[in-house]
């Protein structure tokens, strides 16, 4: 699968090429030059997700943002609330955000209901990025071609669980993410390919 599309800025943070539009999940720490934004979304607002200042950086009037309500401090322009298990239309997309908790530890509770999206592409193609989350009911119920799962441990599944979540989602290709930047190493994402059936890419962030 070509995967040039999906570009890692590093930790959490994608930039997505769909056609002439540009998506960005979770961007921080963008590299310089970034091209202007045509969707963002944001998974909860953690200063390593929901950061304002490269918000605004790519954002121009016709930018659409979505994000937890709870996102509301750090963003200067209105969004769109994603709530747990709704869908979204931000077309010419359709988005469906996922519940992303922690069982293992207390960092990101279930109750602040916190989240991770599936978004189907024009060419077709469901990406899922998953946010900051352990193997979870909702994580195992998800189907898409492309899962962009979290393998650091401490805040997140480790690399083990990402392997096993991905085995249920049944992706074409996982690239694992929330490494390298302050928690996990390559070590975590090479797990993730051991555990994992199907392809997994590990990605040089791009900054």
């Amino acid at each position: 699968m070509d995967h040039r599309f999906i570009h890692w800025l590093g930790h959490a943070s994608f930039r997505l090429e769909d056609g002439e539009h540009v998506i960005y999940i979770d961007p921080w720490k963008l590299p310089p030059n970034s091209p202007p934004a045509r969707l963002i979304l944001i998974t909860h607002p953690h200063y390593d997700h929901l950061s304002g200042p490269d918000v605004e950086r790519v954002s121009t009037p016709e930018t659409v943002i979505v994000a937890t309500p709870d996102c509301a401090d750090g963003l200067s322009r209105s969004f769109l609330r994603a709530i747990p298990g709704h869908e979204l239309s931000a077309e010419p997309w359709k988005i469906r955000a996922v519940a992303a908790y922690t069982i293992a530890s207390s960092f990101h509770p279930k109750p602040k209901n916190w989240v991770g999206y599936t978004i189907r592409l024009g060419t077709g193609l469901v990406v899922y990025h998953s946010g900051d989350t352990d193997l979870t009911p909702e994580v195992q119920g998800i189907r898409a071609d492309v899962a962009l799962l979290p393998c650091g441990g401490t805040y997140t599944m480790n690399g083990a669980d990402a392997g096993a979540a991905a085995n249920h989602i049944g992706p074409q290709l996982v690239i694992p993410m929330h490494w390298g930047d302050i928690v996990g190493s390559r070590k975590d994402a090479e797990e993730v390919r051991k555990h994992f059936r199907g392809e997994t890419v590990i990605k040089t962030p791009e900054r």
